[in-house]
């Protein structure tokens, strides 16, 4: 019992895991690379390609026969030669088939073998097959020793390592594969490009890149399309590793009532039901206005997809923008690495022409040792018959007087000094053979051979004439498959410039926005048939403005906590006016925190003019228009910097000579020009707007100078108007004078004052929506209350369309005049020499 426990306890052996780990990932890696993933560099095929195409060969399904069942081809492949999954066997199979995959398919395959849509093949159990024509030309000689054999899984038969390979594959067909830290990536070439390019490499072995790409142009996909950069080929040629640009094949045409967009030949590996969809996608999300239809018409006469758009739509651009954003155009990697000496190395073309070259000298080498070898036995054999022939009655006499034939071989060799071939050629030699004809026909058969034995010792002892074969087997690959170009070759990328507004139709349309960002477009005619004053909001939530716009205008607004976003019109959702529209975090980030205090509708950024920002704690800034402009448009951006606990309470826009009126909670009202605001950028914090005690700026608002009287509105919707006359312009910052009569058993807030003539009207949303003119209020001093217009005043808020900024070139600044960066502990209370100071 003791010696069985010593014997185990011999056999434990303690090694780290990350030994054991190492080791064994080590020796899956090397099979991955070595046996399954990556091509072999001289006949361009995996593993599981070869086995299939000696498999059927091996079988007789060759091109000349009929047809065979796939399902028997792929039993054979595993049970033979490939011990691995059904699927993989017959996925292999099938895609070897695929004329929209391989240039050049391998295999003939009857039935349903898939299509450029993405659909699988059909069953195994229906689908039939056989080699293809060129396979004939990848298996040709294999028999003749032409390439080394090793046996199979299971020791019971041998299999080719590597088939003899007349053309380039590698090259000519392409291949794909990842395996464990490699991957491959391989387009196909053109099969006559190619082999014109291996003759000469032939030729002079030692050409140059340049020489070698006069031959071939670049990738040649079975597909078609474009292929754009020739700098990418020729890096991918001279390094295994560069990058091209495939774009479909795109005619524009025009008819009496709409433009067309023909798609007559897509990008490699391009799935085209999915492209389809896609671009029909970018039609039904309206991302690319003009688009009216996406329909494929592809048929047994070759691949059509038709794009109708708009006939007054700009074509080229809406192209472009298909080419950005679809898979009408793609980016291709060259990445060439093959197996060659068992390592996966990186090629060249020169490096994968070199490794074929090298194939094809040793597969010729070794089929005219094979074949010169069975010619010198049958010239052997034949040299007896023919001596023979002139003894034959002796001969006749020997074996007549024989036991057997093993004795008539030993005598006739004894006799006349016959090798043991030659006498068993003469003893197994038919009667009929010794006629005059039969005789003839040995001797010419005798001197034929000769002459093919000197032709072959020429080939195993002279380099030109071993080249000059190859070179002639090139060319009947050639002469036999003649292939014409299919892509074709641009030597510059053409970079895609995209005006997205040339791709949007410019139409007037309604514009809304809310309180909570819910905002849409609502066309005219829809907006003409609601009866509704008031656009559609989901509930607590206030509509901000609404305002007649174009769809080529954009939409700029502003926080209560600082920060600004803008969204060109024709991105916001298209809804009915009684819709609430889609949330702008659809389109901008934008945190639940951050609700919209007002809006206003331009056309271009660089126009002339500011925002002037203002804080409930007195804090001010003027930004020009132009730096609201930014190329990162999807979160919301910093308007001012805000202190804790403040917030912004109104931004305004206004023109240079253009005064500003801020109102305090009490009633105080400042006034003066918006040139003592310094101008800064929008990141900056201010400076302060007026002197306030204990209470917060209530409102404000731009006073122009076609504007004669100020609107006053408290918080319980008293109402009244002074004149702008009776407001003293004053300096920054200061109190201002009060506007309202102070009341202490039940004094005013200011909620709301603008700037209005004698005929302007304004409405008041509520429960009956209120349209006033500036003459239903009363004219009053400054000292005096409010008057009440209203009956119903509870739960009112003012109104006003969302402003329009009209575009006005910039004036020529000077120097010194440019935003700048103000500190936060900066203020600015001294203004030409002067400040005015009015307490009450």
């Amino acid at each position: 019992m003791k010696k069985k426990e010593e014997v185990i306890e011999s056999h434990v052996i303690v090694t780290p895991l990350e030994d054991i780990m190492s080791d064994r990932f080590g020796r899956y890696s090397k099979y991955i690379i070595q046996d399954r993933a990556l091509p072999d560099a001289r006949d361009g095929l995996k593993p599981v390609q070869r086995r299939i195409l000696y498999a059927m060969y091996e079988d007789g399904n060759t091109y000349d026969k009929p047809y065979r069942k796939s399902a028997k081809t792929v039993g054979n492949v595993i049970a033979n030669y490939h011990p691995h999954g059904d699927s993989s066997v017959y996925e292999a199979m099938v895609r070897m088939s695929q004329d929209w995959k391989i240039t050049n398919p391998l295999i003939d395959m009857q039935g349903n073998n898939g299509s450029i849509d993405d659909d699988p093949a059909a069953a195994m159990r229906y689908t039939e097959a056989r080699l293809s024509k060129i396979a004939d030309f990848m298996l040709v000689d294999i028999d003749k020793d032409t390439v080394l054999w090793a046996p199979n899984f299971d020791d019971e038969k041998m299999e080719p390592t590597v088939l003899p390979s007349r053309y380039p594959n590698l090259l000519v067909n392409g291949i794909t594969g990842i395996a464990a830290g490699y991957a491959t990536n391989i387009p196909p070439h053109n099969l006559g490009e190619v082999l014109d390019a291996a003759v000469y490499r032939i030729q002079h072995p030692r050409c140059s890149l340049d020489e070698l790409m006069q031959f071939v142009q670049g990738p040649d996909f079975p597909t078609g399309g474009i292929v754009q950069g020739i700098d990418g080929i020729r890096q991918a040629f001279e390094s295994g590793k560069g990058r091209v640009v495939v774009r479909s094949k795109v005619e524009i045409e025009q008819t009496r009532s709409l433009q067309q967009l023909i798609v007559h030949e897509i990008p490699y590996e391009v799935v085209k039901s999915a492209l389809v969809k896609k671009i029909d996608d970018i039609r039904l999300n309206k991302k690319l206005e003009g688009i009216l239809d996406v329909r494929d018409e592809s048929d047994r006469n070759g691949l059509r997809i038709v794009i109708d758009i708009k006939k007054d739509a700009p074509a080229e651009t809406i192209l472009n923008y298909l080419y950005k954003n679809t898979d009408l155009q793609i980016s291709y990697n060259y990445n060439v690495i093959a197996i060659v000496n068992k390592c996966p190395v990186q090629l060249g073309l020169a490096g994968m022409l070199d490794a074929f070259i090298a194939h094809r000298q040793d597969v010729v080498l070794r089929r005219s040792r094979f074949e010169l070898d069975k010619k010198e036995k049958r010239c052997h054999v034949l040299e007896g018959l023919i001596k023979a022939v002139s003894i034959l009655d002796e001969i006749i006499a020997i074996i007549r007087s024989s036991k057997d034939k093993a004795d008539s071989k030993t005598r006739i060799m004894e006799a006349f000094d016959f090798s043991e071939p030659q006498a068993e050629a003469i003893v197994t030699m038919r009667l009929y053979r010794l006629s005059n004809t039969d005789i003839t026909q040995l001797k010419e058969e005798y001197m034929q051979l000769v002459n093919e034995i000197e032709d072959l010792n020429e080939i195993l002892s002279d380099p030109k004439r071993l080249r000059r074969v190859m070179i002639d087997e090139l060319r009947e690959v050639k002469k036999t498959f003649v292939t014409p170009r299919r892509t074709q070759i641009e030597s510059q990328i053409e970079e895609i410039v995209i005006d997205q507004k040339q791709m949007i139709p410019s139409e007037q349309v309604m514009c809304t926005i809310s309180r909570d960002g819910y905002a849409k477009r609502v066309s005219l005619r829809s907006y003409n048939a609601s009866s509704e004053a008031i656009s559609g909001c989901k509930d607590g939530d206030v509509l901000i403005g609404y305002r007649e716009v174009n769809t080529l205008d954009t939409l700029l607004f502003f926080t209560e906590t600082g920060t600004y976003g803008y969204l060109p019109i024709y991105e916001l959702e298209d809804a009915k006016w009684k819709d609430m529209g889609a949330h702008i975090s659809s389109r901008i980030r934008i945190t639940s925190q951050e609700k919209i205090l007002s809006a206003c509708v331009l056309s271009r950024f660089d126009t002339a003019g500011y925002i002037l920002t203002l804080t409930k704690r007195g804090m001010i800034k003027r930004t020009a228009i132009r730096d609201y402009a930014s190329s990162r448009t999807s979160k919301t951006m910093t308007n001012i910097k805000l202190e804790e606990g403040d917030s912004v309470i109104a931004c305004l826009f206004a023109q240079e000579e253009d005064e500003i009126l801020i109102a305090s909670q009490s009633g105080y009202v400042t006034r003066y020009p918006i040139t003592l605001v310094p101008q800064t950028s929008t990141r900056s914090k201010g400076v302060r707007a007026m002197n306030l005690s204990e209470e917060e700026v209530a409102a404000a608002c731009i006073h122009h100078q076609d504007n004669a009287q100020l609107l006053i509105i408290s918080d319980q919707c008293a109402m009244k108007r002074v004149k702008l006359t009776d407001i003293p312009v004053l300096g920054r910052p200061t109190r201002g004078v009060r506007v309202c009569k102070r009341l202490k058993s039940k004094p005013y807030v200011i909620a709301h004052i603008r700037t209005y003539q004698l005929n302007d009207s304004f409405m008041l949303i509520g429960e009956e929506n209120a349209y006033l003119t500036m003459k239903d209020i009363a004219l009053m001093s400054c000292d005096s209350t409010f008057s009440n217009p209203l009956r119903h005043t509870e739960n009112f808020r003012f109104y006003e369309p969302l402003a329009r900024i009209e575009y006005e070139p910039e004036l020529q600044k000077t120097d010194g005049e440019e935003a700048m960066e103000l500190s936060d502990d900066f203020e600015e209370d001294y203004i030409d020499g002067q400040m005015s100071l009015f307490d009450e």
